[in-house]
């Protein structure tokens, strides 16, 4: 029996979008959700009680980060990141893979694993398959995820064929590795562009049995209409009673359409990194907060919107702050941002329980303008 669980308690029959539970040690959570990222165990400016308030429910900590900086060491010593981070609700740790992947020539991979070169200080450093499921066994969140190659955009076919095979075979190893049992280890689904690969590399990992599956290697460079063919192809080989799990995506169109091809689980950086740089996310796209056309505008950032900041301040005022290099800015952004895809996700669960999943989906599509 695994830790984390997946219940699917209703599916569109006009779509692929799917209503579910995942059952954690750390509480019951509804499916489609989207997951706040917090790299380095915080999610930049806000606490754990502020992420409560705007109903987040499973959060997001970087394994490649905290590896480096404190040390997992320390974080085990520490009783685990829940209570290193004082967080009560379900946690997920990355594998490092991504992270890994996006340093590009500061990295070298073989069989064994991926020797880099720390971005903090230049110091040499290994992960493999049985050290990230270490660290990730010490960091404790209730799902740690497979150490995986993530295959760049673009990529030839032999590359990708021999990459995906290495995900495969280092899933294996972290599944050996892998003792920690209030803690679920989820498959990640690799392939790059290629169909026949994803159907591959999902047939593998399905047959190994993992408490859920991630889908990666999407949202890096290739066009959304490719991403989407690609996602729809992926979803249709994963079995129905595990949670799928799209990795780093992060905008209200492409969670639309990930949960509209079945997809219960999301995360991406976009909104807490735009709204440091100003970009307020709303329903026909972005807003950016900054440009002087907002100078005198004592409108909130969206009238339609329950978060503290639209209920209090005004986007003159969350400008002068920008513009003052006031910190409190970036904390007003951030709950904004992170508010409007919590209750993107509210308001998709709730179109597909009472069946209008595919008029939302076109309503909301129709006015999005990205």
């Amino acid at each position: 029996m695994h830790a984390v669980t997946y219940e699917l308690i209703k599916e569109c029959s006009r779509s692929g979008a799917r209503l579910g539970r995942l059952y954690t040690p750390h509480g019951t959570f509804e499916t489609p959700m989207f997951m706040p990222v917090g790299t380095q165990a915080t999610v930049k400016t806000l606490s754990p009680e502020e992420l409560y308030d705007m109903g987040s429910q499973v959060i997001l900590s970087n394994t490649y980060h905290l590896f480096l900086r404190p040390g997992h060491e320390l974080v085990k010593k520490a009783g685990g990141l829940h209570k290193f981070m004082n967080y009560k609700r379900g946690m997920l740790t990355d594998s490092g893979g991504f992270q890994v992947f996006s340093l590009g020539a500061m990295r070298k991979i073989k069989e064994e694993g991926v020797t880099f070169r720390s971005h903090i200080d230049g110091s040499r450093q290994f992960l493999s398959p049985e050290i990230a499921t270490q660290v990730q066994e010490a960091l404790g969140a209730d799902i740690a995820m497979a150490f995986d190659e993530c295959i760049p955009y673009p990529a030839d076919y032999d590359y990708a064929k021999q990459s995906t095979e290495r995900t495969t075979r280092w899933a294996k190893r972290c599944l050996e590795a892998h003792t920690r049992g209030d803690q679920s280890l989820f498959g990640i689904v690799q392939g790059g562009m290629y169909k026949d690969l994803r159907k591959m590399s999902a047939d593998s990992l399905t047959d190994m049995d993992f408490a859920g599956y991630g889908i990666g290697g999407l949202s890096v460079g290739e066009p959304k209409p490719m991403m989407y063919d690609i996602l729809g192809e992926t979803t249709q080989h994963l079995p129905k009673n595990k949670a799928r799990y799209l990795m780093g995506v992060g905008t209200a169109d492409c969670i639309i359409e990930g949960v509209n091809l079945g997809v219960d689980m999301f995360d991406c950086v976009f909104p807490t990194r735009v709204a440091r740089n100003g970009t307020a996310m709303v329903p026909e796209g972005r807003l950016v907060v900054r440009n002087k056309t907002y100078a005198e505008d004592f409108r909130p950032i969206d009238d339609r919107c329950g978060c503290y900041t639209c209920r209090n301040f005004s986007r003159a005022y969350i400008r002068h702050l920008f513009k003052a290099e006031e910190l409190f800015a970036l904390r007003l952004l951030t709950i904004h941002n992170l508010y409007f895809l919590l209750d993107l996700a509210r308001q998709i669960r709730q179109a597909i329980a009472e069946d209008r999943f595919p008029e939302f989906r076109e309503a909301y599509l129709a006015n999005y303008r990205g």
